[in-house]
């Protein structure tokens, strides 16, 4: 949850980059390498994929990596508290999984406190009705669409991951099944919204002191709808994450293990909430890993684990 001390962190943040890199260690996921090989890609930028009819118009970057078959694909969101930043921001996260035979949708959604929760589950609700009209126009398989998001990003995609496949009513009017996920990627996730009271940039959200309307924070909190449905995770979180505490990862993790819903952790350690963003590189390439392992990967890394 990136609040508005995000300028004045990326400062200190970027100086400490390469310190980071030489002396903190991960705790990635220990599983059997899959092989990704690099591709070329394109990029389609600046796609609007709102309905004429929607309350502001909204636009994403498509890219398409170059295969001959259909592509997997992740929807992208960016982080920045639900009030600001851009999709330019997962640019290189996208251009990433691009190389590695992703198509990848990185989109915009709309902002509080214009637009109050639940407006951008909605947004991603409907990015994910477009990629099923134009999965032809395009060569993408939309049996194998995953999500990845940091920060708010991350509430967003885990909130469309955990909804889709349940009776709740935030699938009402855009969500439901049509909209659910293979897998989804987490960094940096707020999953519990109450534990971080009435602040400011919540309370733009949803609209309401948390001791006013305790049950709009729950429902507004990916770990409430949890179920058996849930699709498989990955969560990346510095362990030093001061904006989005770490426990708030455990706490996830703790949901998806009652409900038997496979995941997997990156504990990036040394890392604060915007330096685990800023030096995610590892965490990237583990999570299309781990993509891969869950079949939602390129085809040739399927046939290669075959």
């Amino acid at each position: 949850m990136i609040s508005r001390t995000f300028e004045k962190m990326v400062t200190l943040a970027a100086g400490t980059v390469l310190w980071l890199s030489g002396c903190a260690s991960h705790q990635p996921a220990p599983q059997t390498p899959v092989s990704l090989p690099e591709t070329e890609f394109s990029v389609h930028p600046s796609i609007r994929y709102s309905p004429e009819t929607w309350p502001a118009p909204l636009y994403a970057d498509l890219y398409l990596p170059e295969r001959s078959d259909p592509a997997p694909v992740v929807l992208m969101v960016h982080g920045g508290g639900w009030e600001r930043r851009s999709r330019s921001d997962m640019t290189w996260v996208a251009e990433s999984l691009a190389s590695q035979g992703f198509a990848v949708l990185n989109v915009d959604y709309r902002f509080a406190p214009e637009f109050r929760f639940p407006a951008q589950l909605h947004d991603l609700q409907i990015a994910r009705h477009w990629l099923n009209r134009n999965a032809g126009r395009y060569g993408l398989d939309t049996s194998r669409v995953t999500g990845f998001g940091f920060s708010s990003g991350a509430h967003l995609v885990a909130l469309l991951a955990t909804v889709a496949n349940t009776d709740s009513d935030l699938n009402r009017p855009h969500g439901g099944p049509d909209t659910a996920l293979q897998a989804a990627v987490a960094g940096g996730l707020p999953a519990d919204l109450p534990a971080f009271g009435s602040g400011r940039l919540l309370r733009q959200l949803l609209g309401a002191e948390l001791e006013e309307q305790p049950d709009r924070y729950q429902r507004a909190s990916p770990v409430t709808h949890v179920s058996a449905s849930t699709p498989p995770f990955f969560l990346f979180h510095g362990t030093m994450d001061m904006l989005v505490p770490f426990s708030q990862a455990e706490r996830f993790a703790e949901a998806l293990d009652a409900q038997g819903v496979y995941h997997e952790i990156y504990r990036m350690r040394l890392r604060g909430h915007v330096t685990s963003f800023l030096t995610a590189g590892n965490a990237v390439d583990q999570a299309a890993q781990f993509l891969a392992r869950q079949g939602a990967g390129p085809q040739s890394a399927q046939a290669n684990e075959r």
